[in-house]
C-alpha cells in the first residue's frame, strides 16, 4: 500500500463543507482513505455512506470510516484548537500506507496534479531523507473566482507525510511535526491544494466561524464568534481574480453557488496593509516571501 488518505469531518452538511468533493478528489491517488466522522448534528455520516454506495466495488473498499465523539466540553482540548489535531491523529494512526495524505474537508485536489503526486510518492518511497511533501495553496475567498494571495494566508503546507516515523498532527491540525516537536525534512512539490474554506453563504460562514471559535476560545459561543465580524466578507489587500481551472469535482457545487456583487463589498485598509503591499511586490518579483513562517524544513524542490 503506497498512499493512505486521511481526513476528518463533523457537521459537514450544516456548515456547507465540500467534504464529498474533497473525498472524490482524494480517492484516485490513494489505496485507502480513512475518514474520522465526528458524531454530528446533521446527515454528515449519511452523506458519506451514500457517496460510498455510488463507487465501484474496488473504490468502495478503499473507504475506511470510523466515528468519534469530540470532547467539546473539555477546556484543555480547546487551547489553540488542540482538539482538531487530536481528531486528525486518530485517523492518521489508522493509516497503513507508506505515505499518508491529509486533506481537510474544505480542501480539494486538482486532477491535473495526480501524476505529480503519484510520481513523487513512488520516486521518494525509499528516500528516507524526505519525511514530508509540501503543497502549494490556492485560497478562495467569498466567491469561486476570487483568491487570497497576501501573506495573511499561508502559501504552502505539509499534506503528505512518511508513515512509521511517529509523525503527528500539531497545533490546530494545520501541519505536522515529529513526536518531539521538531520540523520535518520536506520536499516542495508543484502540486496544489485548492482551499474553499472561505466560500460559503454569509450566514453559514457566521455559523461555521462561531463553532470553530468555540474550539479555540473558552468563552466563545456558536452564536457570537469570538473573532467578532471577521466572518463578514469584505475587500482587502491581496484579493485577486482567479483565472485558472477548478478541480472537476467542484463543477456542480460551483454551478449552483449563489452569486453576488463582490465589488459592492466594503473595502478595508489598515496601516499594516502597507507591509503586505511592499512584501507582496517583492515576492512577485523574486518568488521569496520575506520572514515567512514555515512548519517544515525544505531540503529539496521538485524540478
Amino acid at each position: 500500500m503506497l498512499i493512505s488518505g486521511f481526513t476528518l469531518i463533523r457537521n459537514g452538511v450544516q456548515f456547507d463543507f465540500p467534504f464529498i468533493e474533497s473525498l472524490k478528489s482524494l480517492l484516485p491517488v490513494c489505496d485507502e482513505v480513512v475518514i474520522n466522522v465526528g458524531i454530528s448534528d446533521d446527515a454528515t455520516l449519511k452523506k458519506i455512506l451514500e457517496f460510498q454506495k455510488t463507487l465501484s466495488a474496488t473504490e468502495s473498499q478503499k473507504i475506511k470510516i470510523f466515528e468519534s465523539e469530540w470532547p467539546l466540553n473539555d477546556p484543555e482540548k480547546k487551547k489553540g484548537g488542540r482538539i482538531l489535531a487530536e481528531q486528525t491523529n486518530l485517523a492518521l494512526n489508522r493509516c497503513q500506507g507508506k505515505w499518508c495524505f491529509y486533506l481537510q474537508a474544505d480542501e480539494v485536489l486538482h486532477e491535473d496534479d495526480y501524476p505529480i503526486i503519484l510520481d513523487l510518492a513512488q520516486k521518494y518511497e525509499k528516500d528516507l531523507a524526505i519525511e514530508a511533501i509540501v503543497f502549494c495553496y490556492v485560497h478562495f475567498y467569498a466567491l469561486y473566482n476570487i483568491i487570497q494571495t497576501s501573506r495573511s494566508s499561508y502559501r504552502r503546507e505539509i499534506r503528505m507525510i512518511r508513515n512509521g516515523l511517529k509523525i503527528q498532527s500539531t497545533g490546530d491540525a494545520q501541519s505536522f511535526r515529529h513526536h518531539d516537536g521538531s520540523k520535518l525534512k520536506s520536499l516542495l512539490s508543484k502540486a496544489r491544494i485548492f482551499h474553499y474554506g472561505w466560500v460559503r453563504p454569509q450566514e453559514v460562514m457566521r455559523q461555521k466561524t462561531g463553532f470553530m471559535d468555540t474550539l479555540y476560545h473558552q468563552n466563545a459561543s456558536s452564536q457570537a464568534p469570538a473573532t467578532g465580524d471577521n466572518y463578514l466578507f469584505k475587500r482587502f489587500v491581496g484579493l485577486k481574480p482567479f483565472k485558472a481551472t477548478h478541480p472537476k469535482v467542484m463543477a456542480g457545487r460551483i454551478q449552483k453557488a449563489p452569486h453576488f456583487d463582490f465589488y459592492a463589498l466594503p473595502r478595508v485598509f489598515e496601516v499594516k496593509d502597507l507591509w503586505k503591499i511592499v512584501s507582496g511586490f517583492f515576492e512577485q518579483k523574486t518568488g521569496i516571501r520575506l520572514f515567512e513562517f514555515k512548519n517544515y524544513i525544505l531540503i529539496k524542490k521538485q524540478k
